[in-house]
């Protein structure tokens, strides 16, 4: 979590917890949420702006930027200051680099295609590149995706297995082109990753649009709910920068997470709900994530991860996408509810599912005046997962297509018929 929000959000402590739908938290109520927003305007985004940025006060900057997005705020003065800040780019650090970058993509898509194609080539840090590039590639362009896949082959020639530049390569090369996702019945199948119980959360290539999460128990039976439909809610796995899922507080990644039992979280964004902890490669030991105890816990190897996917997806570059996160360094993605303001979203695809650094999120709706849990599908989920035994299996996310709308039911029957 970032700093900033640490600090602003000691005011707003969790209180009280419990398993059942009482649950509370006075950070939601009206007064609390409309002190937050004041605060965060006033004492983070127009303070820090106001001073002229230099080495000395670029953090303040950033924790402006990571602030802007959060609450997706715009104004005639945040705007000059972001022309700023974008001129004085390949001055500062590669942590100021990254938290603009994450809010040009975030809030400003297409605005400053032009400058930041023209850093790209100086940028010697690899994650800064990468993030450049990403943006880079939202111009729709096809020449600025060969100008990427280019400049990338070139770095690729002196580093070779550096996975930011083997992802934006990926990215680049495939641009506007058609890349077939394996059929899914795979996953679906009685008897994959058989003992596990799975959580299968089905997404779009364009995150604005929220999928869809499933769950199968350890003996490969679909859960179904009370009326004896298959058990669904809706999650969204976009993040608030929209960068990919490599790039840490990007999208959540597609593959492949170990499930690790449930917790409460202290973090007054995510709020008291239960939530279920996720791990991807890298994060804990290899005999914890592959269920070996005899596992060399030192030694990850893609073939290992390859193992855990159906036979058609083992050579689908996209779902190794969790491998090369958690390699990078990517930490701390979980699935959980949310206390933030959907207000802040209005008007987005989205809305009124709030955007996270990266997990995947479920819909709950909180009074703003008694501070109580109304709507919860989180609470379904975790209550569903538990009647399944429990979070100590496998979660699975996939891009199932690139269509423009929200993973509903019926496109998941298919799949679940042939099981």
């Amino acid at each position: 979590m970032k700093k900033w929000f640490a600090i602003l959000f000691c005011a707003f402590c969790l209180q009280g917890f419990s398993q059942t739908m009482t649950l509370y938290t006075k950070n939601v109520l009206k007064k609390n949420r409309e002190k937050f927003y004041r605060n965060v305007v006033n004492n983070v985004i127009l303070k820090n702006l106001s001073d002229s940025l230099t080495a000395n006060n670029e953090e303040a900057w950033a924790n402006a930027f990571d602030a802007i997005a959060l609450i997706q705020y715009k104004s005639a003065f945040v705007n000059t200051q972001i022309d700023k800040a974008v001129v004085l780019f390949p001055n500062l650090s590669s942590n100021y680099q990254r938290s603009l970058l994450d809010l040009l993509n975030a809030q400003y898509p297409v605005k400053y295609i032009g400058p930041v194609k023209k850093y790209l080539n100086v940028i010697s840090n690899d994650k800064v590149f990468a993030m450049a590039a990403n943006y880079i590639l939202n111009s729709g362009n096809e020449d600025d995706a060969v100008y990427i896949e280019y400049l990338t082959q070139e770095r690729m020639s002196m580093y070779k297995e550096n996975p930011y530049y083997q992802q934006i390569y990926y990215q680049a090369s495939l641009y506007n082109k058609k890349n077939a996702v394996p059929e899914l019945s795979g996953f679906f199948q009685k008897n994959y990753l058989p003992g596990n119980v799975l959580l299968i959360s089905l997404q779009r290539k364009n995150r604005n649009y929220p999928g869809l999460v499933l769950i199968r128990d350890a003996n490969g039976n679909f859960v179904r709910d009370s009326k004896g439909n298959i058990f669904h809610v809706p999650q969204l796995a976009r993040s608030i920068s929209n960068m990919p899922g490599y790039i840490s507080n990007g999208n959540t990644p597609e593959g492949i997470f170990r499930m690790d039992g449930f917790e409460v979280s202290n973090n007054a964004f995510i709020g008291p709900s239960v939530n279920v902890q996720m791990q991807m490669p890298f994060e804990d030991k290899a005999s914890h994530f592959y269920k070996e105890v005899n596992k060399v816990d030192s030694v990850w190897e893609k073939e290992d991860y390859k193992k855990l996917l159906p036979q058609n997806f083992q050579n689908y570059y996209p779902v190794y996408q969790a491998y090369f996160a958690g390699m990078l360094g990517r930490t701390e993605i979980i699935a959980h509810g949310s206390t933030v303001n959907p207000q802040f979203y209005t008007g987005e695809i989205y809305y009124p599912f709030t955007p996270t650094a990266g997990c995947l999120v479920t819909k709950e709706t909180w009074s703003e005046e008694t501070g109580k849990l109304q709507y919860s599908d989180q609470y379904s989920l975790v209550e569903m997962l538990r009647k399944s035994g429990g979070a100590k299996g496998y979660a699975i996310v996939i891009n199932i297509n690139d269509e423009q709308r929200p993973v509903t039911l019926p496109d998941v029957l298919p799949y679940l018929e042939k099981n």
